[in-house]
């Protein structure tokens, strides 16, 4: 089945591209349903329109509207759509689903819904009309190929549509979600070629294409020198979208109800409080009374639970949109005088401290996890690493327990997990043999608690500012000992 032609301006999305137009191309027979989601800004509206545009397909854009002028706004779409002298006119949306699976009757047609989550806040019974429509021996259904694809940025929403008992669950040909582009790409995309200055940019933007585009206007750091003015320029500028966007994120998730709240968890995570307790201690709350927020937090997309890889019953939470967690810890303690402001310089000068602390520390070792899961070669780690977290491990001796940034395992053929490699994270300190002798007594705690391939685990440096020369010669000399810099994250690695 060939491909449509891809768009010239589209960056990347290649799998994306691919999935979709095989989609709305099959020409088997019937109608099929396809989902599509992901966080806001991330393109899958240029996506959805370029794939209509190629394939003369029909796109609507719903709106925040009451159930009656949805109806009215989408009969007059179709019936410009047809060539009909006047607005189509339907009472009900089961006639509108079979309108659109109608499109179809002669060849395949991709059928687009954007924003389905408005229509069906103001209609529930939406999902489970459009099952029904879909349901099979219908002539409709069956008569058709229409490729009806329903896309929606409610990271909460469109997960529950195909879930446990959904009306839909079952339905869907095609489950789509279109992610932030990764570290790498996102430097690329950026045109940012120094790997420090790239990790900082995406410590604050993340992989979000809209940020450069229709937000910075295409305004990027030309190099290293030019970073902080970039920031007041851009994210630091009242003027710049860029400065309210972290807001707005919450605003635009309608399970967010009481914004209040959320933005305090959010805040707790973003000064350091990444588990539940040290979250309940900062908001002043009980720890039991945090389930229902950080729940609804994971659901939306915005926060991500990381398990301890050696504790079970210890997890920690991670801000998963680096805007939210700059303006959280950056931007919203000194948020009015940012506002009011006309030379941001010397408050960004006195909040480095937070920045390096609170954001690039933990977005570096989150990118160094990252980077050691799907793009490390594998003579780094000896072998394909099939999990990778971060833990915590106990010294009776020393009555001390130890953090570790990067812990990898494999999986061998009888499903055993070996320990691969132990690895320390550090974002502004030069690291020397005193990381080194740290990692080794973690190994050795590792090996006396008999944990699988912990003796030969492999140990591994990862920093920003360098390394001593007794560190480099030691690593030169032993292969179990490997030493990442900032520019090893940007070297071309084959992609899972």
């Amino acid at each position: 089945m060939a491909l449509l032609p891809r768009p010239a301006e589209m960056f990347d999305r290649n799998r994306e591209w691919a999935a979709l137009t095989s989609f709305a191309t099959d020409d088997s027979p019937g109608a099929s349903l396809g989902v599509v989601s992901g966080r806001r800004r991330q393109g899958k509206t240029f996506l959805l329109r370029a794939l209509c545009q190629a394939a003369g397909g029909f796109y609507y854009a719903a709106e925040e509207a009451t159930d009656g002028e949805s109806l009215q706004r989408i009969g007059a779409a179709l019936g410009e759509r047809l060539g009909a002298p006047v607005p189509l006119s339907f009472q009900g949306w089961s006639e509108v689903v079979d309108a659109l699976l109608a499109l179809g009757r002669d060849r395949p047609v991709p059928v687009v819904i954007d924003e389905f989550p408005y229509l069906a806040r103001a209609n529930p019974r939406l999902p489970s009309i459009i099952q029904n429509a879909l349901a099979p021996l219908r002539a409709e259904r069956d008569e058709s190929r229409s490729r009806l694809l329903l896309c929606g940025s409610a990271m909460s929403f469109m997960g529950r549509l195909l879930s446990g008992s959904a009306p839909l669950r079952g339905r869907a040909a095609l489950e789509l979600v279109v992610p932030t582009l990764d570290h790498q790409l996102a430097a690329e995309f950026w045109d940012v070629h120094d790997p420090v200055t790239a990790i900082k940019v995406n410590a604050i933007v993340g992989g979000t294409p809209a940020y450069r585009r229709e937000f910075a206007r295409d305004d990027t750091p030309a190099g290293p020198e030019d970073f902080d003015a970039w920031v007041l320029r851009t994210v630091l500028s009242p003027t710049s979208p860029l400065f309210r966007e972290a807001r707005y994120l919450l605003a635009d998730e309608p399970d967010l109800r009481d914004t209040a709240l959320y933005h305090s968890v959010l805040a707790a995570i973003a000064s350091g409080n990444t588990t539940r307790g040290g979250i309940a201690s900062f908001m002043g709350r009980k720890s039991g009374d945090l389930t229902h927020p950080l729940t609804v937090l994971e659901d939306c997309g915005l926060v991500s639970r990381e398990p301890d890889v050696f504790k079970d019953n210890r997890s920690s939470f991670r801000i998963a949109e680096p805007l939210i967690t700059f303006h959280h810890a950056v931007m919203r303690p000194i948020w009015s005088d940012l506002e009011h402001t006309r030379d941001a310089s010397r408050l960004w000068q006195r909040a480095q401290r937070r920045f390096t602390a609170n954001v690039l520390g933990p977005h570096f070792e989150h990118l160094c996890r990252q980077w050691t899961r799907h793009y490390a070669p594998e003579d780094v780690l000896g072998d394909f690493p099939h999990r990778v977290g971060s833990g915590t491990v106990n010294d009776p001796a020393a009555r001390t327990s130890h953090e570790i940034d990067v812990v990898a395992y494999s999986l061998d053929d009888d499903n055993r997990q070996p320990l691969l490699a132990l690895g320390e994270v550090k974002w502004g300190d030069i690291m020397g043999l005193g990381h080194l002798d740290r990692l080794t007594r973690i190994r050795a705690l590792l090996t006396a608690q008999n944990r699988h391939g912990a003796a030969t685990a492999r140990l591994l440096c990862y920093s920003a500012a360098g390394f001593t020369d007794e560190l480099r010669a030691r690593a030169a000399s032993d292969p179990g000992i490997v030493l990442v810099g900032a520019e090893d994250l940007y070297a071309p690695a084959v992609r899972d």
